[in-house]
């Protein structure tokens, strides 16, 4: 009984209990934690037609590998150089590899931005959603800046995309034909702030501001 055990003995035997306790919750209190550093915890309280862009603004630290996407690209053994000269990238728009020194500022853009610079933000996190200019009505584009999170992201034309919207991010892309498309919400949940980025909740401010930044 508990009454024959000294008050030490119960002490260790908690103790022993909650080491166990955490080492089986290890895995997601890690995972927790990246996402209180990069500010995405958030409490959301939303109903009906609201949880939807709930989910896309504040992505829940959810289990991302169960995540199934059509249509996704990942690419591997990606380097991180800083280099002082423009990159030859093999994907467009590129999802990582050697980029400038200083990242670009996340934000809204109506210019196209510098490749090397948005890779750095990549590279810290963020999630670059690149449009077509000439296949998205302006309504298109509005509704594209509405459904992408408020943070660590970067939104800006590209020209030539072989579809309205490529959404990239560090060693990921995929291409979807509208801000509606579900695709869009998965991938952003995915990787927005997601540890397979070199530096995930590194800053995305305080950098780079390319011409035509608006928000």
């Amino acid at each position: 009984m508990d009454s024959d055990k000294t008050p030490e003995q119960m002490r260790q035997e908690r103790a022993a209990l909650m080491e166990k306790h955490w080492a089986a919750d290890a895995r997601a209190a890690r995972r927790k934690k990246l996402w209180a550093a990069a500010g995405a915890v958030t409490a959301v309280a939303a109903v009906g037609g609201l949880v939807s862009l709930a989910l896309v603004k504040n992505p829940p630290p959810q289990a991302r590998e169960d995540i199934e996407i059509t249509g996704l690209q990942t690419f591997e053994g990606l380097s991180s150089d800083h280099v002082d000269t423009a990159v030859d990238y093999e994907q467009a728009p590129p999802v990582g590899g050697d980029h400038a020194s200083t990242w670009l500022n996340c934000g809204i853009y109506t210019e196209a931005v510098p490749k090397e610079n948005t890779v750095h933000a990549l590279e810290h996190g963020a999630v670059w959603a690149a449009y077509d200019p000439s296949a998205l009505s302006a309504d298109q584009v509005e509704a594209l800046q509405q459904a992408v999170p408020d943070t660590y992201v970067v939104l800006s034309p590209y020209e030539g995309l072989e579809t309205p919207i490529t959404l990239s991010a560090w060693g990921a892309q995929v291409a979807v034909d509208s801000p509606e498309d579900d695709r869009l919400e998965q991938f952003v949940t995915k990787y927005w702030q997601s540890p397979d980025a070199p530096e995930p909740g590194a800053s995305c401010t305080g950098g780079l501001d390319a011409p035509g930044r608006v928000a």
